[in-house]
């Protein structure tokens, strides 16, 4: 861990445990309900970047791996991967997510900080009126799924207009899954790209942080199929005041 005083670690630690119940508990916002917040604390996206990333392939493998084994044949709602999703999206998706990893090694910090708040800002709107991107054809299949490649590729928040395809094309048991097979192979290749580019992943950092990811993970998992089940929208209007607040201070903290 980079040099830091106490309370920050004890919020970094806090934010991963949040990290690992979203991820668990939804099947995507690792990045993009933690990342703001962890921005705050240190303003470097390539700092958490490679730490997010190896936690979500760890999480994300661990719980694909579990529903398989675990998956009863006889129940036409269990858990599953819907495979000609997964390959619809990565034919689309590879070429603007390496766009996005080179963008996200060449711009300066403080633009992507701008870019990060920004789009976080966005979406929180979306959440605070209820307004989710929807697709509604292939075409907005295609751009929404290009911009969210190129959107993972720079800042790994390209989540809701992945979701946005996705809910137009898969079954709500297979949501969770199918998404963390998506992520998982998308995020291998982000990791590729920064060892090429000779980037410090975090390994060790990446470790030290498990354990917390760990504990919220067990808790979302737990609460998956509630939070299914339930009306999430008071929960994601609370959510987006939160991001948008934090996405407000963010950037006034680069432009001011």
């Amino acid at each position: 861990m980079i040099e830091m005083a106490w309370p920050q670690i004890v919020l970094i630690g806090l934010i991963f445990i949040w990290s690992g119940f979203v991820r668990s508990g939804l099947g995507f916002g690792g990045a993009l309900f933690t990342l703001p917040f962890l921005l705050l604390i240190h303003n470097d996206p390539v700092f958490f970047l490679p730490i997010i990333s190896l936690h979500l392939l760890f999480f994300a493998g661990l719980t694909i791996v579990q529903s398989e084994r675990n998956k009863n044949p006889e129940d036409s709602t269990s858990a599953t991967i819907n495979w000609p999703f997964v390959r619809y999206t990565l034919l689309i998706m590879i070429v603007p997510k390496l766009a996005g990893v080179i963008g996200l090694l060449m711009l300066p910090t403080d633009l992507m900080n701008i870019i990060i708040f920004s789009l976080i800002a966005g979406y929180a709107l979306t959440y605070i009126f209820d307004k989710p991107m929807q697709s509604n054809s292939r075409i907005v299949d295609v751009i929404l799924l290009a911009a969210a490649a190129y959107i993972s590729g720079t800042s790994l928040i390209g989540g809701p207009l992945v979701i946005a395809v996705a809910l137009r094309h898969i079954k709500p048991h297979e949501f969770r899954n199918t998404l963390f097979m998506v992520w998982w192979i998308l995020v291998s290749i982000k990791l590729t790209a920064f060892v090429i580019a000779d980037v410090d992943i975090q390994l060790l950092n990446a470790l030290l942080l498990l354990p917390f990811a760990a504990l919220g993970h067990l808790i979302g998992h737990r609460f998956h199929q509630q939070l299914l089940q339930r009306d999430s929208r008071s929960f994601y209007r609370i959510l987006g005041w939160i991001l948008l607040g934090t996405s407000f201070v963010g950037l006034s903290q680069v432009l001011i």
